[in-house]
């Protein structure tokens, strides 16, 4: 009997270490998200453009250890810049300093230029970290890890239900969007089109939450008493150990190099 359930009786941690991840996906996932919250609070206290550009460096270095694909983890983490490049535009407009030119009477600093770069070096940093170390984890293996790094039960179940009903809820917009059009709606510019998706938003979030409390009946149903119960415990081995120890060596020398 022993010998039968010992196939089904893996650990998250050995799970892991089958993706196709390389190094970084054999480390302990308790590990890699202390490490990347660890290398993210010491990028964003850098100042130094060097200091900056290295931290840069260490996490492209992090992308080819994990052997993700290089341009399709640069196109996601360009997705982010996105959002920040209207600012990092006007950032030198709007900081004053030594001018460098002027557009439409409105002086650009030197100042303001020097900071943009700081924060994309920054931001880049520390969001293509993030992904390699902590976006390559299966969400169930983060949510319990989460709960073995003492994070409030309420936030893991949070994170965990989000993940796990969020297609559902995908699934119902797309039956309601496909009733609506079945009954002639088409989408435009008017009062009529934003009452509907107001009446639609509304569905959603009643259907929601009648869902959820029949999942929540459910759940007591069958014992549960708002615990995380696990099969197997996270083990921290040597490989572990010595990653730690190596980005956190490498996290001190940036901070001795912003200093220089």
């Amino acid at each position: 009997m022993a010998h039968a359930l010992e196939p089904q009786a893996k650990t998250l941690a050995e799970a892991d270490a089958s993706a196709p991840f390389g190094v970084i996906g054999e480390l302990d996932p308790r590990m890699r998200i202390v490490m990347t919250c660890f290398f993210a609070v010491v990028t964003v206290s850098l100042s130094s453009i060097p200091a900056l550009i290295v931290a840069l460096a260490i996490s492209i270095g992090l992308l080819l250890m994990s052997r993700l694909p290089v341009r399709r983890t640069l196109k996601r983490m360009a997705m982010m810049d996105s959002f920040i490049i209207f600012m990092l535009i006007l950032l030198p407009f709007s900081m004053p300093g030594d001018a460098m030119f002027t557009l439409f009477g409105y002086p650009a600093s030197w100042q303001g230029l020097w900071k943009a770069i700081e924060i994309a070096l920054t931001a880049n940093a520390v969001v293509l970290t993030l992904m390699v170390l902590v976006g390559t984890l299966e969400p169930v293996t983060l949510g319990h890890a989460l709960h073995k790094l003492r994070c409030p039960d309420a936030l893991v179940h949070l994170l965990m239900f989000t993940i796990r009903y969020i297609e559902v809820l995908r699934e119902e917009y797309l039956r309601l969007r496909g009733a609506m059009k079945v009954r002639g709606f088409r989408p435009g510019t008017n009062w009529h089109t934003y009452r509907s998706f107001g009446y639609l938003v509304g569905m959603m979030l009643v259907r929601a939450i009648e869902r959820s409390e029949r999942i929540l009946g459910a759940m007591k149903c069958r014992g549960f008493s708002g615990r995380l119960l696990l099969l197997q415990d996270f083990y921290l081995t040597r490989r572990d150990c010595m990653f730690a120890v190596t980005l956190g060596s490498i996290c001190l020398g940036l901070l001795c190099l912003d200093f220089l």
